[in-house]
């Protein structure tokens, strides 16, 4: 297998809009996929308009920069990176981790074969970068909805592509309208797959939102006209992903 060389994350950062104190609950959005979308968020709701995922069988894995990190030589930094990057070829070898790729603006993700959370936090005390605590990481069920991750072969092609993670911004003043306009988000990602450009989309579950990822390029005002985006109960991130093509599972 070739060394993932090209996997070396400096990492972003983002942060989730803080909820109500408030009693939480579960907004679910009942949809034609294989998985509703959910998220934790205030307010009430009834046991029958509630629909949660199912247990996960990937994990997706965001490694995000920590600007108060302490500064190292250049050789230590190095050395982990060199570690880093080894653990990662192991990882693969194992059958862990099937799928992984920076960002062009630094960042990147794994994507892993489990269904534990805890498993894979676990995996990844193996690497030298973390166990220095380089990096904010968020491990986060995954559930696909269009593609989902592939191991490929030690021949493979690098690709870019566009990159859009969905955070829910859900608060009391917002919940009430939460469920038919998420409704109305799900049906607008169904006109955008329906353009035959999406690789990958899928859900994290409960208050962690999702991706879509796009082949080709695609104005972000597409996807800034999303209802939930317009309604403030979705936030965006636009990244540049580089990724081996496949890694999806897309042709």
């Amino acid at each position: 297998m070739k060394p993932l060389a090209t996997l070396v994350f400096i990492l972003g950062t983002h942060m989730l809009s803080a909820l109500s104190p408030e009693r939480p609950t579960r907004v679910c959005v009942l949809t034609s996929y294989p998985t509703g979308t959910c998220f934790r968020s205030v307010g009430t709701l009834t046991e029958g308009n509630v629909l949660c995922a199912q247990n996960p069988e990937l994990i997706f894995v965001f490694l995000n920069k920590r600007t108060d990190k302490t500064e190292l030589p250049e050789a230590e930094v190095k050395k982990i990176m060199d570690g880093h990057l080894a653990n990662i070829e192991r990882l693969a070898k194992e059958g862990k981790l099937i799928s992984a790729g920076p960002f062009d603006a630094g960042g990147g993700i794994f994507i892993f074969k489990s269904k534990s959370a805890e498993q894979v936090k676990e995996w990844l005390q193996t690497d030298p970068g973390i166990q220095a605590n380089r990096w904010r990481v968020e491990v986060l069920p995954y559930f696909p909805r269009v593609g989902s991750a592939c191991a490929v072969g030690e021949k493979y092609e690098m690709v870019t592509y566009q990159f859009i993670r969905y955070i829910p911004n859900i608060a009391k003043f917002n919940i009430q309208n939460a469920p038919e306009i998420f409704k109305r988000h799900d049906d607008y990602l169904k006109g955008i797959i329906k353009t035959g450009n999406a690789v990958a989309e899928g859900t994290f579950g409960d208050m962690e939102g999702g991706i879509l990822v796009i082949k080709g390029d695609l104005d972000n005002a597409v996807v800034e006209l999303d209802p939930a985006v317009r309604e403030g109960l979705l936030e965006l991130e636009f990244q540049k992903l580089w990724i081996a093509k496949g890694g999806f599972c897309e042709k």
